[in-house]
């Protein structure tokens, strides 16, 4: 064996630049994202974002059904978070046939759009977790992520892609046994946060790992278009629930987390913080759960006649057809764009309406798409390792980005 080669004390050790391609395969980008990173040594010189890997156009095919049978789209935008993809559409279809739902509707909406929060955040904090080392947090989320599961199918049938709203109210009313079993888990949940909280809260390795990391100011955060916890980390106090109040979140009280920093560890915190927010939002709605209907007359519209009467004549069949191809319900024409605030940030649907029973132009503000794009702005000047960080730190789902 030939002796070691020591360099000179002093001497600077040079680098080569290399180009890297991280995904679509990677684990780490959370579904089908490409990052091409220039690298001098282990620091990010350049990062670009590629998209489009899992493209199913879901804005074109809105355009083609009726505003009900669009419905079931939104689910697959963010599959995990898809009940409040529903509400936030069939709030947009509310506002352009100026339909009313009914109190109890809004409230049971409010309740199933917090369920999504907390279910979304807690598969949000296990795997970023996961991505920068910390197993044992991912192992104990899915716990509770388990019960709100369990809760959404006693609902509705289904524990990932729900279609569960109506454009009018919701598709059926909520029982004690859901409500018993939905304010127990309000009860014990704050202990189960002080759970994760208590694995990696102060945990040296994850302060390193996420202090510091990914700052990004709220001047610049504002142009960037963030939204979400990803802008309420840099101490931006915007959230479209008190912004523009939807359903009934003008009727419950609770906080708006801020950060201070704008880094990995703010949009944590943010994020922890809106997991107790949502739980004491859940609580108020079952305390204050009023009594009545759950759709309004107006939704009758949207939906086919039963089956028994569907096929008595010739007439009703062609009835039917004609539903199927022009949708039961016209819209007055005009356009409209609603808010809502999702788990991501602010989920926006623009619709157009030339005054037939589909949308002329459908498209969804999705607000994975445009977090993606800050990603060149918070991994220049890092190391290859931060990429990581940086990319759970927006929580992104590719389903809404490559919509």
């Amino acid at each position: 064996m030939g002796e070691l080669e020591i360099e000179p004390e002093g001497k600077e050790i040079k680098t080569k630049e290399i180009s890297l391609s991280m995904g679509p395969q990677h684990p780490a980008t959370h579904g089908v994202l490409r990052l091409v990173l220039e690298l001098d040594g282990e620091t990010v010189v350049k990062c670009t974002p590629h998209v489009g890997y899992l493209h199913r156009g879901v804005e074109k095919l809105g355009e083609n059904r009726t505003y009900l049978s669009a419905l079931p789209l939104t689910d697959r935008l963010d599959y995990i978070s898809s009940m409040s993809n529903n509400v936030g559409y069939v709030n947009a279809v509310e506002k352009l046939f100026g339909i009313e739902a009914p109190e109890r509707a809004k409230y049971i909406r409010t309740i199933m759009s917090e369920m999504t929060r907390i279910s979304s955040h807690i598969i949000w904090l296990g795997t970023h977790a996961l991505d920068i080392g910390a197993m044992t947090v991912f192992l104990y989320s899915f716990r509770e992520r388990e019960w709100l599961l369990d809760l959404f199918e006693m609902t509705c049938g289904a524990r990932l892609t729900a279609s569960y709203p109506r454009i009018g109210g919701v598709r059926n009313d909520i029982s004690q046994q859901f409500l018993d079993s939905l304010y127990e888990f309000t009860q014990q949940f704050p202990g189960r946060l002080d759970e994760y909280e208590t694995l990696i809260d102060k945990n040296r390795i994850w302060l390193k790992r996420t202090k510091g990391i990914g700052v990004i100011s709220a001047a610049e955060a504002i142009n960037w278009g963030l939204t979400g916890a990803t802008l309420r980390g840099s101490g931006v106090n915007y959230d479209v629930r008190k912004a523009f109040p939807y359903d009934s979140y003008d009727k419950v009280e609770f906080d708006v987390p801020l950060g201070v920093h704008g880094d990995v560890y703010d949009r944590y915190r943010c994020r922890m913080e809106e997991l107790r927010q949502s739980n004491r939002i859940i609580k108020q709605c079952i305390e204050q759960l009023p009594p009545g209907p759950i759709l309004s007359p107006d939704a009758a519209k949207f939906v086919l006649p039963p089956k028994e009467d569907l096929f008595k004549s010739m007439e009703s069949l062609i009835h039917h057809f004609v539903l199927m191809t022009k949708g039961p319900l016209t819209a007055p024409p005009g356009e409209i764009y609603s808010a809502s605030e999702v788990p991501k940030g602010e989920l926006g649907f623009y619709i157009v309406s030339d005054g037939t029973g589909t949308p002329y132009r459908m498209r969804v503000r999705a607000p994975s798409f445009v977090h993606a794009s800050v990603l060149p702005r918070l991994c220049e000047g890092g190391l290859i390792a931060d990429v990581i960080a940086n990319i759970g730190t927006i929580d992104i789902v590719l389903g809404e980005c490559d919509r």
